[in-house]
């Protein structure tokens, strides 16, 4: 895969009304398949450019970190002129639309789904909502930490007792990118059969609510509420971080040899036989003894000498890294993760994904604002 014609989705052509983070992370996604990405923005630029600092490469990293591989056009979507010429070009080229603008607004403009798909039944056109196509709040806006609160993932981070916390990465907008691909990706294969496109409809809600699966689930199943438990989870015990001499280290003795092998590691095989721990919902039910245990031992040596005791009995583990960590660890830098980007001064993330055995490679930086308008709409539009 060292061209961009190997790339599953070369040739592809996806226009993109999207700001923020969703739209323009399913964009750039689009644009690490090998589309070609067409980033329509209105005179002031996607309001992401100036989420900083930092900056860097005349404009915020986070607008860095969702826009590379596209080309930037300016355009007033009011203008009667400046549309004519945006419908042209989804006319003649486009494959895919994207767009996550305020509700209402594209079907107000006649960039809506319904009113493309009557001029070109063979596009592909994904909404990227708040609250979902349908519902009283179909018309209500939304952001990444509402849906996080209203989704009930913030009722499940945290510590009982404590204030609700909000995931620090944006799980929402990226998710909802991210379904917003698989969504395309799909209606793309259906169309090779069909010849017609279709409508996609992602929204934040309905990803936060896809986090919630297994939470869901144990509702339904006990009627019980799910309860806050920091960095473990519900129903596997011992299955969280604890504090070391130096720092914190995460294990995840997930079943009854495991957690064997975790109490030989610790000098206690004896716990394995207690019969308050001796299955997982023993351990469960008498999680507080058990995890008072633990992290009393736990406290009396470094994360680096337990890390190495455990993987040497078998048992999964990790210590707790920061940003700079992680990046720099030869895990992350054997596998390429963080790649170079043509015209940026920064790495960045790449797709996490591979294909046999090569992950996409960025052919280019987040575009200038505007620094395409001439070359695919023939003119330069003006505020």
């Amino acid at each position: 895969m060292s061209t961009s014609s190997a790339l599953p989705l070369a040739g592809r052509v996806v226009i993109e009304f999207g700001h923020s983070v969703a739209a323009p992370f399913a964009g750039q996604i689009l644009g690490d398949l090998g589309a070609e990405v067409i980033k329509v923005e209105k005179p002031e630029g996607d309001d992401a450019r100036k989420w900083g600092p930092p900056f860097v490469d005349g404009a915020a990293a986070t607008f860095q970190a969702l826009n590379r591989n596209k080309k930037s056009v300016v355009c007033q979507l009011r203008d009667p002129d400046d549309r004519a010429r945006l419908l042209a070009l989804i006319d003649a080229r486009a494959d895919v639309v994207i767009q996550n603008l305020r509700p209402g607004q594209a079907d107000a403009l006649g960039l809506g789904a319904q009113a493309l798909l009557a001029r070109k039944p063979s596009l592909v056109y994904c909404n990227l909502g708040a609250f979902g196509a349908t519902g009283p709040l179909k018309d209500k806006p939304g952001y990444d930490p509402l849906m996080q609160a209203f989704g009930g993932i913030m009722s499940m981070v945290g510590e009982e007792g404590w204030p609700a916390v909000r995931v620090g990465p944006s799980i929402i907008d990226m998710g909802t990118g991210m379904w917003a691909v698989i969504g395309i990706v799909s209606a793309l294969l259906r169309r090779t059969s069909t010849g017609a496109g279709g409508v996609v409809d992602v929204s934040l809600f309905e990803t936060a609510g896809s986090w919630m699966t297994m939470f869901a689930a144990q509702y339904f199943a006990s009627g019980e509420v799910p309860r806050k438990t920091g960095s473990g989870q519900v129903g596997i015990v011992p299955y969280r971080a604890y504090r070391t001499a130096d720092g914190e280290l995460v294990v995840a003795a997930g079943n009854d040899k495991l957690f064997a092998s975790f109490c030989a590691v610790l000098g206690h095989p004896e716990w394995a036989a207690d019969p308050r721990f001796a299955t997982n919902p023993d351990r469960v039910h008498h999680a507080a003894a058990l995890y008072a245990l633990i992290e009393a031992g736990m406290a009396q040596r470094t994360s680096a000498d337990w890390n190495a005791a455990l993987d040497a009995a078998g048992v999964p583990c990790a210590p707790v890294q920061d940003v700079q960590q992680m990046l720099e660890h030869p895990q992350t830098q054997a596998l390429g993760l963080a790649q170079r980007v043509p015209g940026a001064s920064i790495p960045l993330m790449g797709l996490p994904v591979s294909f046999d055995g090569q992950r996409p490679q960025p052919a280019s930086a987040s575009p200038a604002l505007g620094a395409h308008t001439q070359e695919v709409l023939g003119t330069r539009v003006t505020a």
